[in-house]
């Protein structure tokens, strides 16, 4: 695992420069780090720097690496996990290798093949090769966005990459302009809507995306698309045995390192399948010391003791939680919102006092159907057949009532799936934004996912919701938060679930081995159980519960996101009469306003970081 960052064209003092953006990602890469300079002129000059996290070929995989004529240069973040395979049908064309790397695999492999190379690959990646000869740039991004990849294009046509946009903000000539537009997104989304970021011109390489840049343009293209064709002749047994083949041999790939592999542990069906291949080795599990409902480490213990696992626990404490969302912020580049990324970043750091590599189960809800929003298709099924102006007629009536059982059933039960669903994380609707905005249009919501909902018209309602959440939820929440936590703590963090053969078997497993009954990943489940007691394959979703609604009504607390409320960064973009209301509400018990306040708070907390002296207005 690296991290690394480039520019095309001139610049004065053009070394120090690189230097000094490589260095803001040393994090990413204590290990060592490599320069590539070349060119005199604006459209032959290229500077690329990396930092090495060493995982494979510990003394000869630095970077850059170059092929046999040294026409192409490459430089690389992530793990390919067929290298082994393609390096040997690479050597049988006539290559010749210099390394055991799995990056000079990818050098030669664009050599052989050019762009058809990608949907050769297997693992997780972001990379750039230079083109000596001819002056072009290739950056390419894995299937899922596992590995992160952001660019900008000057205004006289030279480009800015780098694998964390903090590393742009050392370059002379890039200007670090707040992106006023991404606030309204984030606040339906609790996180950035890709390919747009907060910073002003800086786009993150979407997901199995590549781009060309040659002559001051940019070219953008999709290689592949996470499309399900369920297979409504597979038989459970069929899809319980496939699903459990294909997860092996997936794992036993993700563990091929030169150090120490070891895996995160939470008390769910995901960690705890992927904790059953660690016999023998260490598994790392956090919790709060707010009760049991927030310290499941008892549970992961108990799975560990049966699997056989040397492990490790940390409580985090309220104080130490809330020290370290700074530090948080500043590390995911972008404000997140979700309370579950600083667990990630305590468990990451336990990790990293012992191993450079871990495991995790990123990946298996969205492939699998394991949320249990992914349940409401069914729930609604019988309401649904009610009159489409009757569901309407008693949603506008239960809506403007107190809350009750069976309201939010109700008006759910009045829309479409385009309408109540727009993924994992809906924080706020656009009357809602309208309300809070100060001088920021507020879109509706449902106008970010329109297009991946086309893209899946005549599917199944929970198959859509699948597609919609690996598009945007999975990429601008779950596997942001993954990498930057992972690699805050110079930690590699590699996801078995999401690897392109068992997203093969996922994707023409039929819902009905999906959502069974009221069972979230039914099938996947049962898979499970081959390795792991019932009582853990069975364990319902919960996410990472974290206390934040018990916090926010701590007078200590209550202060501190009152102070940011009425801090100037805050009167710039919100009314704050609407965020103290808020506030105060959910301090007095009337409402549970938690998400929401701390949605605005992660914003404000981050906008101080990168934004300290625009603050004032």
């Amino acid at each position: 695992m690296c991290g690394f960052c480039g520019f095309s064209g001139q610049v004065m003092n053009r070394e120090e420069v690189l230097h000094a953006m490589a260095e803001r990602i040393t994090h990413r890469g204590p290990d060592s780090d490599g320069y590539y300079i070349a060119g005199e002129h604006e459209d032959d000059s290229i500077a690329m720097g990396f930092r090495r996290l060493s995982i494979i070929d510990l003394e000869r995989g630095n970077q850059p690496i170059y092929n046999e004529d040294k026409s192409l240069v490459l430089m690389f973040n992530g793990e390919i996990y067929n290298y082994r395979a393609l390096r040997t049908e690479l050597i049988e064309k006539g290559h010749a290798f210099s390394t055991k790397t799995d990056s000079e695999v990818l050098l030669h492999g664009f050599e052989e093949w050019r762009e058809e190379l990608l949907t050769k690959l297997r693992g997780m990646f972001a990379f750039a090769i230079w083109n000596t000869v001819d002056h072009s740039l290739f950056i390419a991004r894995d299937y899922f966005g596992i590995k992160p990849m952001h660019y900008t294009k000057l205004p006289d046509g030279r480009i800015i990459f780098a694998s964390e946009i903090k590393c742009m903000a050392a370059h002379p000539d890039f200007v670090c302009e707040f992106n006023e537009q991404a606030l309204d997104g984030y606040l339906s989304f609790q996180y950035s809507v890709p390919p747009k970021t907060f910073f002003k011109n800086v786009y993150c390489l979407p997901p199995a995306h590549y781009l060309w840049y040659k002559n001051g343009e940019i070219s953008e293209h999709r290689y592949w698309d996470p499309v399900f064709h369920p297979d409504n002749d597979m038989t459970l047994e069929d899809a319980v045995e496939e699903i459990d083949r294909a997860f092996t041999d997936s794992v036993e790939a993700h563990r091929i390192s030169d150090v120490e592999v070891g895996c995160f542990l939470s008390s769910g069906v995901d960690s705890s399948y992927v904790a059953s291949y660690f016999s023998g080795q260490k598994a790392f599990t956090v919790g709060f010391d707010n009760g049991s409902h927030y310290n499941e480490s008892e549970y992961a213990s108990a799975l560990a003791e049966h699997v056989g696992i040397e492990h490790y626990t940390h409580i985090i404490s309220d104080k130490e939680y809330w020290e370290a969302l700074t530090d948080v912020q500043y590390h995911l580049d972008q404000p997140l919102a979700d309370p579950s990324c600083v667990a990630l970043y305590f468990v990451s750091r336990l990790a990293s006092e012992h191993v450079k590599v871990v495991l995790s189960g990123e990946g298996a809800d969205e492939l699998f159907g394991g949320y249990r929003i992914y349940h409401e298709p069914y729930s609604l099924a019988g309401y649904q057949k009610l009159p489409r102006w009757l569901r309407r007629a008693l949603a506008a009536i239960v809506s403007v009532l107190p809350s009750f059982k069976g309201r939010s059933f109700i008006i759910r039960g009045s829309k479409s799936l385009e309408e109540r669903f727009i993924g994992n994380a809906y924080m706020f609707n656009k009357r809602e934004k309208q309300a809070l905005l100060k001088n920021i249009p507020a879109s509706n919501p449902n106008e970010l996912v329109a297009s991946i909902y086309q893209a899946t018209n005549g599917q199944d309602d929970v198959t859509r919701m699948q597609y919609l959440d690996i598009n945007r939820w999975m990429v601008g929440d779950i596997l942001l938060k993954a990498d930057r936590m992972s690699m805050a703590h110079s930690l590699e963090l590699r996801v078995p679930f999401l690897d392109r053969e068992v997203f093969d078997v996922a994707s023409r497993i039929p819902v009905k081995h999906r959502i069974a009954g009221g069972t979230t990943k039914y099938a996947m489940r049962l898979a499970a159980k081959r390795h792991i007691p019932k009582e853990s394959a069975d364990k319902p979703k919960l996410g990472f519960p974290v206390p934040i609604r018990v916090w926010l009504r701590q007078e200590k607390y209550y202060n501190i996101v009152k102070s940011a409320f009425l801090s100037p960064a805050a009167q710039r973009f919100f009314h704050t009469d609407m965020l103290l209301r808020f506030l105060d509400e959910h301090y007095k018990g009337k409402m549970d306003n938690s998400r929401k306040i701390w949605t605005i708070y992660m914003f404000l907390l981050w906008y101080d970081v990168y934004f300290p002296d625009k603050s004032d207005g």
